[in-house]
């Protein structure tokens, strides 16, 4: 039998901690005795529920939310993919330390911990038009950091992304995962023109067939075809499931990662919730094939974990009602409808 880097990986899909059923039972029995009627308030009821399944406690917490951001450079941005220079990412990683990023506020404002993982940005993937974008080794590494890089005392989780290019690398990855052409997937991105676009889809197009024979493969077609910060996202959202930890997903990028958990397993992302839907248009279509409906629609399309972080909020307001509301005994009200 062969071994590849990637066996402790798929055997961790094997072994996936299911949600706690008493712990859940627990809130929902909580939410039924709330002075509201019942599913009042809507999808709040659902993620309160949902968050303390996951966690494996009732009542659920928000005490140590964490936002990491990992940031990883493309070498397919040779073929004139993108908007912006490479450089822009390490010029965002230090915006990101210095803390004058969006996701920055964002995280502080939901008092969320937060940090930035750069993997190896002066020495971009290669270009997947012409050769797998990573070898076994260092695509297993960059998923073990994403592992490593989640804190067990987290009680729920974002992850983001910062990479020039990662859009297209994203394309490809959701082509190959779900099929289409680059077409198909294919996005404006950071803000290319229509000819851009095309641009993008023609060289989807190409890796795709470049790598044909690898696409039956979830982790072949992250190593082929992705990237750095995506198979640490892909780590990370993996190894919540193994800490009891809830997870929001964010854009596009964040769920092209996902899918590949998503596609090797179709209980993998149980733990996840979509933070919101942007506005690159291959992620309505990715939403729905991993069958996540999206908590906020802002048209949001930065990235970094932005629009997940603001999902945050939601979370620490149904968390908020169901842990601090009285109970109809409590507070003398009668639960009983007229007849």
């Amino acid at each position: 039998m062969t071994t590849s880097v990637f066996d402790k990986f798929r055997l961790h899909l094997n072994q996936l901690p299911e949600i706690d059923t008493v712990s859940a039972t627990a809130a929902a029995e909580r939410d039924a005795i709330l002075t509201k009627p019942a599913g009042a308030l809507g999808r709040l009821e659902e993620i309160a529920v949902w968050m303390s399944g996951w966690q494996g406690q009732h009542p659920p917490s928000y005490i140590h939310p964490q936002v990491i951001v990992f940031a990883g450079n493309h070498g397919v941005c040779d073929q004139g993919i993108s908007a912006f220079p490479q450089e822009v990412t390490h010029q965002m990683v230090a915006n990101f330390n210095a803390g004058g990023a969006a996701i920055n506020q964002l995280a502080k404002v939901f008092d969320a911990s937060f940090s930035v993982h750069a993997l190896d940005l002066d020495h971009p993937t290669a270009d997947f038009t012409l050769a797998p974008a990573m070898s076994e080794e260092d695509c297993a590494a960059a998923l073990q950091l994403g592992w490593d890089a989640v804190a067990t005392a987290t009680d729920i989780l974002v992850v983001g992304e910062m990479g020039i290019g990662n859009t297209t690398v994203a394309a490809a990855l959701a082509a190959a995962l779900y099929g289409g052409s680059g077409a198909d997937w294919a996005g404006p991105g950071t803000g290319v023109s229509s000819e851009g676009v095309q641009r993008k889809a023609e060289v989807i197009d190409r890796g795709l067939a470049r790598h044909a024979d690898i696409l039956n493969d979830p982790f072949k077609v992250l190593q082929h075809l992705g990237g750095r910060e995506i198979a640490a996202m892909v780590g990370a959202i993996l190894s919540a499931r193994f800490k009891k930890i809830p997870v929001l997903l964010d854009g596009f990028v964040v769920c092209a990662a996902a899918a590949v958990l998503q596609k090797a397993d179709s209980k993998a992302l149980n733990h996840c919730l979509a933070g919101h839907v942007s506005a690159e248009p291959g992620h309505a279509v990715l939403l729905q094939h991993l069958q996540k409906e999206p908590l906020l629609t802002l048209k949001m399309r930065l990235g970094e974990g932005s629009g997940a972080a603001l999902a945050l909020g939601i979370v620490q307001g149904a968390l908020a009602a169901h842990n601090g509301m009285a109970s109809f005994a409590d507070a003398r009200v009668s639960s009983e409808k007229p007849s």
